[in-house]
């Protein structure tokens, strides 16, 4: 291709793509690549998965959109698919087009219920791409929970802390992205989380389990938010759950859903709820339950960190941090970084690149033959520092 007629906002390293399958993409020369990135973290299944492409087809030979007061059949079957794995089973959902809508709309819906202004998340969230969210100058309080990670007694955090005290009364909603931490991936503690949440409830604020990226088996559960033992309002669900076609969900539990039906809030947003959405929904699912994806997340993952902790030098790759298959790899500085980067995708190997980090999230299918060849070939870039 001579010229890009399209704006991206970053720098185009692989110019033409024509074909993928599973964990690969191919270019025109029929050079193929490793998708480490999953297509920055959507593609769980892999690429063009012949059986949600069936499903795809099917449902757009008969009904792909209706509108804000209609229902089908397969939107009911999604919905209460995806509230079972979530254990919510009497709740409610609303299917929508992106992660940053999900949070949008929970974030609405709560302060609609509470009356409260103030909305709170750490300090490290990445939670969407809308201004209402970008932009934290007013009506948000971000806990900076640094001091944390060096507490003496960080698993037994204590609700006089000062960390907590300052935590506004007027909160509407806790935000709780569990892990991804703007991508750096980074655990705060369970025990901070659950004091957390013990505040803003007591004052009559809602949690948001922020799952767009964490969820759909990428940490080796169904959630993110489970391994924090933790049970929330609502939880916005995409990416990896429409496997490259962009759908998403946000999900309310029974009490929540009853509260919303004395008090109704309305929104309205071409589309919601179609069928088309729902439909990739349910099998993507019905495809990760039926190849056991979800444990596949957790060995393999335990399996990838162990291989790329050996990696691990203090001089050329510094940290290794992850959870599942949602891995961080902290690298010396952004030039090696940016060299490592650019010699993997020589080697056929593409990962997410974040200054002096890379990020690794697989496709929920990769084997243990797939990790083995990306470790050689990242442990023979790294090489070349030494």
């Amino acid at each position: 291709m001579d010229h890009v007629f399209f704006c991206t906002g970053h720098a185009l390293k692989i110019p033409n793509i024509v074909k993928s399958e599973g964990l690969y993409l191919y270019d025109e020369q029929g050079k193929g690549y490793m998708d480490l990135e999953s297509g920055v973290w959507c593609t769980s299944l892999g690429h063009n998965n012949a059986e949600i492409n069936k499903i795809i087809k099917n449902q757009t030979e008969s009904l792909m959109h209706a509108g804000f007061c209609y229902s089908n059949e397969i939107l009911e079957k999604s919905a209460r698919a995806i509230l079972e794995i979530a254990g919510l089973n009497n709740g409610k959902c609303l299917f929508l087009c992106s992660g940053s809508e999900a949070i949008e709309v929970s974030r609405q819906m709560a302060k609609h219920l509470t009356d409260n202004k103030v909305s709170l998340t750490l300090h490290d969230s990445y939670l969407g791409a809308y201004s209402s969210i970008t932009d934290k100058s007013k009506n948000w309080y971000l806990l900076n929970w640094e001091q944390c990670k060096i507490c003496s007694d960080k698993e037994n955090c204590d609700l006089s802390c000062e960390v907590l005290k300052k935590i506004p009364k007027n909160v509407s909603e806790f935000i709780f992205e569990p892990g991804s931490s703007s991508g750096f991936v980074r655990f705060p503690p369970k025990s901070l989380i659950k004091n957390i949440i013990k505040i803003v409830r007591d004052n009559g604020g809602k949690i948001v389990a922020n799952e767009v990226t964490t969820g759909i088996g990428r940490t080796g559960k169904w959630f993110g938010y489970q391994h924090y033992e933790i049970n929330p309002d609502f939880i916005a669900v995409g990416k990896g759950i429409g496997n490259g076609y962009p759908v998403s969900i946000a999900l309310i539990n029974e009490p929540t859903a009853q509260e919303l039906e004395q008090k109704p809030f309305h929104y309205s947003q071409s589309h919601q709820n179609d069928p088309l959405g729902a439909s990739i929904v349910y099998g993507v699912i019905q495809y990760i339950e039926k190849n056991n994806l979800i444990s596949n997340a957790a060995s393999n993952g335990l399996l990838l960190h162990k291989e790329l902790e050996s990696l691990v030098d203090k001089e050329i790759i510094i940290e290794v941090r992850g959870r599942g298959l949602m891995i961080a790899i902290d690298i010396k500085n952004n030039e090696i970084t940016n060299s490592i980067y650019n010699n993997l995708i020589e080697k056929g190997y593409i990962v997410g690149n974040r200054g002096a980090s890379f990020r690794i999230d697989p496709p929920l299918i990769i084997t243990k033959t797939e990790i083995d060849g990306f470790i050689e070939a990242l442990r023979e870039s790294k090489s070349l520092y030494k």
